[in-house]
């Protein structure tokens, strides 16, 4: 009984340690659909990042509400293939970035 409770004193601090560090995950915005042009590629990783952020603070999903789907920084010819690409981002990141 003296050696159980020996070796628990002594293995709980290694334990407890392993519990006190926070793991940072970094995730990286996969590759657009190869269809895309490039603003609708560049919409999709700024949609892709947009998301990543809604989720880190713990925003819910809200596509129109940002700034850069709303007000594309594109000539407005461009509008619609950046918020496409945008939108396709965004909800791929939805998909697959687990919650927080």
């Amino acid at each position: 009984m003296k050696k159980l409770l020996l070796l628990f004193a002594l293995s709980a601090p290694v334990v407890l340690a392993g519990c006190a560090h926070r793991t940072v995950v970094v995730y990286q915005a996969p590759p657009p659909p190869a269809a895309f042009n490039e603003i609708a590629q560049r919409g999709f990783h700024d949609g892709f990042e947009a998301a990543r952020r809604d989720i880190a603070d713990g925003r819910p999903p809200r596509l129109e509400q940002h700034p850069r789907f709303r007000n594309p920084p594109v000539p407005p010819p461009a509008f619609s293939d950046y918020r496409q690409g945008f939108s396709e981002g965004y909800h791929r990141a939805m998909r697959e970035l687990p919650p927080r």
